[in-house]
């Protein structure tokens, strides 16, 4: 069954047209991603559904009685609510039933005349009856798991609204939506403040979803979990696929193919009829102005094939570091961070060497954020030490965009910090990132956060860096810009370390993962999906700490990092044998040369002192260099 539908939709600002015939429909098992550009209007056509805008043309259908549930930028939060009691406000009927059952029950207690108490019975009974059959006796728990679900835990449930930081608001906000149930659920990028637990909790509430939904978001890897239809928003217009976003990108790359291939076949047989058309006229014969005519009207009568549409520009990122680090490129050994009443983290210890791609992930709050901007020189640890290697440049890229000069604009503040770069170069990078013309003169301070992060990454690129420093580097951006910067970033010749919520985005890229909690730090070999796997087979142990026993694949990894351990005692140990060897070898040489002296020669007593030396010497040697000869071969193994 339809439960929307949207035909021939138009709407502009002004003389900025954002949709043009915009048609797509949805049926009442769909679970749709609605993706294009930022810009291309897609939260204006959630406006439109609601009710919010009225369209210029076009119609819409809502089917009857369709209930509508729309996650607002103005959440409606109540800051005098704590926060358990701001979500029960959506079960108030089941509240105020509640009351009155209560009520009920008291005067059932209390009255004496049976006529009236069969009355109140009666009453209480239908009551009862639609409470239960509507919820009233779970709303407690799914309130509470709801909440739980996205982030917050039970010592926050009577926390004041007012004292919640904005992402804490809309996790409220989304979770009220959520148990409302409505028919037709829009979500609006409803990943964003969520760490990786918060969103697996929120793909399997959306996959037991009985009802439709149609959601915005960047995050594909939550599209391909979530959805079963994709409709594209490009060029003012609507293009249904059938499939999550993978198998979108897949069927969108052939037509478009198939497509050029047939426009450019039409356009040659256009071309030929048009020469042919042409030399006929030029014969100007009877005949000839006849066949002439004739293939006009050919020409005239041909449906034409559109081409393609051009897609979007895309940013164009190439990460190159200046110099090559050495092996060796991040040390870091019992690194803690504290604050006035809050221990953030202790006990953090993690090598990291050359060309790893290394994601850091965990809860909201753990520290993950922190502990890149300790890396970075941003902030002083509490305690423990950080040591990079050798020819190591630090790049360091901020989620929140701190080091860039709100009063510069574009071209002042990627040039700031380039001065040896001519004006022509600098706009000719700027331009690689969608940054062209009159553009380059706005203030960094009016951009929105997916132009700063544009103006940032073109900073980050030509840095020259060989270690990169990514906080949530794919917040703000696009599709089209995070493909761009997986591209970029997957043939970097550097060191990357990143924390990330964007699991597509950790799965391209990642060969290790680290996941940080309040234990430290727990290492894993592969992308998100061997992680995946990884947490899969973990299985809890009988003691009383539940430990986590570990994987094959960690194992492996365990055995690789102890491997290294042993070659790197094993190379210390040659090289100080290697020098016992030198110095025993100079010292039986210094020995020699006395025992040529003739005057040792001709001290008898001497002399033998002098042989014992040297004999114990030669035997010292000796083992030295079997010693020598066994850690060569445990080194060669």
């Amino acid at each position: 069954m339809i439960v929307l539908k949207c035909s021939n939709i138009s709407f502009s600002f002004g003389t900025n047209k954002v949709l043009d015939n915009a048609t797509f429909s949805l049926n009442d098992t769909d679970k749709a991603g609605f993706v294009g550009v930022n810009g291309a209007g897609k939260t204006t056509m959630l406006n439109i559904i609601t009710g919010k805008y009225k369209p210029d043309n076009g119609t819409l259908f809502i089917s009857k009685g369709c209930k509508i549930g729309y996650l607002e930028q103005d959440n409606g939060i109540s800051n005098e609510n704590a926060v358990l009691e701001e979500i029960l406000t959506v079960f108030r009927d089941l509240i105020d039933t509640e009351k009155k059952m209560r009520e009920l029950e008291l005067q059932i207690s209390n009255e004496k005349n049976q006529v009236e108490l069969n009355a109140l019975i009666k009453q209480y009974d239908a009551i009862s009856y639609n409470f239960a059959r509507n919820g009233g006796y779970e709303y407690m728990s799914r309130a509470k798991g709801v909440l739980k679900g996205l982030g917050f835990s039970e010592n926050q449930f009577n926390l004041p609204c007012g004292n919640l930081s904005g992402g804490q608001k809309t996790r409220l906000a989304l979770a009220k939506l959520l148990l409302t149930e409505p028919d037709l659920l829009l979500l609006d990028e409803p990943t964003n403040h969520l760490d990786i637990s918060a969103i697996e909790w929120l793909e399997e509430f959306l996959l037991n979803y009985k009802k439709s939904l149609l959601i915005i978001s960047h995050d594909r890897y939550f599209l391909d979990s979530v959805t079963n239809k994709t409709i594209e928003l490009e060029g003012c217009e609507c293009t249904e696929y059938t499939g999550n976003y993978s198998a979108f990108i897949k069927k969108k790359t052939e037509t478009r193919e198939i497509q050029q291939k047939h426009y450019e076949q039409q356009q040659k047989e256009i071309a030929r009829i048009e020469a042919f058309i042409e030399q006929q006229k030029q014969w100007n014969r009877e005949r000839n102005l006849i066949a002439a005519r004739s293939r006009q009207k050919v020409l005239d009568r041909m449906e034409k094939i559109d081409k393609p549409r051009q897609a979007p520009d895309k940013i164009k990122i190439k990460f190159k570091s200046g110099v090559s680090s050495g092996k060796d490129v991040l040390f870091v050994n019992s690194l803690a961070k504290e604050y006035p009443s809050l221990l953030l983290f202790k006990d953090i210890n993690f090598t990291i060497r050359k060309n790893e791609r290394v994601f850091l992930i965990g809860p909201n709050g753990c520290g993950k954020s922190t502990l890149l901007k300790i890396l970075a020189g941003v902030l002083d640890a509490t305690a423990g030490n950080v040591e990079y290697g050798h020819n190591v440049k630090v790049g360091y890229y901020d989620q929140e965009q701190e080091n860039l000069n709100e009063e510069n604009t574009i071209l002042e503040e990627v040039w700031n910090t380039n001065e040896k770069l001519t004006h022509t170069q600098i706009r000719d990078t700027l331009a690689l990132f969608l940054f062209t013309g009159e553009d380059v003169f706005k203030k960094v301070s009016v951009l929105s956060g997916g132009e700063k992060s544009r103006v940032a990454l073109a900073k980050l690129m030509l840095s020259g860096s060989n270690f990169l420093l990514l906080d949530e580097p794919t917040n703000h951006l696009d599709i089209m810009s995070k493909e761009a910067l997986e591209s970029a970033l997957k043939e970097f010749d550097g060191t990357i370390l990143a924390v990330s919520h964007d699991r597509y985005f950790i799965n391209k890229l990642g060969t290790r993962i680290m996941e940080m909690n309040n234990s430290g730090i727990i290492d894993y070999f592969g992308n998100y999906s061997d992680y995946v796997s990884y947490r899969k087979n973990l299985k809890l142990s009988e003691n009383s700490q539940s430990q986590v026993k570990l994987s094959d694949s960690r194992l492996e990894y365990q055995k690789t990092k102890e491997e290294r351990a042993r070659q790197r005692k094993l190379e210390k140990r040659l090289s100080d044998t290697e020098a016992d060897i030198y110095l025993t070898e100079k010292e039986i040489e210094s020995i020699s040369e006395k025992m040529m002296d003739p005057a040792i020669q001709a001290d008898h007593v001497a002399l033998t002192d002098l042989y014992e030396q040297k004999q114990e010497l030669a035997n010292k040697l000796n083992s030295l260099y079997a010693l020598w000869s066994e850690l060569l071969a445990g080194k060669l193994e």
